[in-house]
């Protein structure tokens, strides 16, 4: 193990930085996605009476976006303590 910045593991190319990017970007867009699906369907009526969000509906898509993000660091803390555990055992 090497105390030195940038010694010891091997640095991603321009490639993999750009590849990973991407993944990510898509990830991201995807996240959007179900937020935007899952918040809509649950808090905005399909027969709009106003052309602006009224306080009940801005409201709700409030609440829904903070559970949403709140489940979704809940199972990525989940998935990344899972990973731990399994790379751990493998060490051993």
């Amino acid at each position: 193990m090497s105390f030195l910045p940038g010694f010891g593991r091997p640095q991603p190319s321009s490639a993999e930085k750009i590849a990973n990017a991407e993944v990510e970007m898509d990830m991201i867009g995807e996240m959007m996605a179900r937020l935007n699906q899952s918040c809509v369907k649950k808090c905005i009526p399909s027969e709009y009476r106003e052309g602006d969000l009224n306080k009940g509906e801005s409201v709700c898509l409030d609440r829904c976006v903070g559970k949403f993000f709140d489940v979704q660091m809940k199972v990525s803390e989940k998935m990344q303590g899972d990973a731990a555990l399994r790379q751990g055992q493998m060490g051993q």
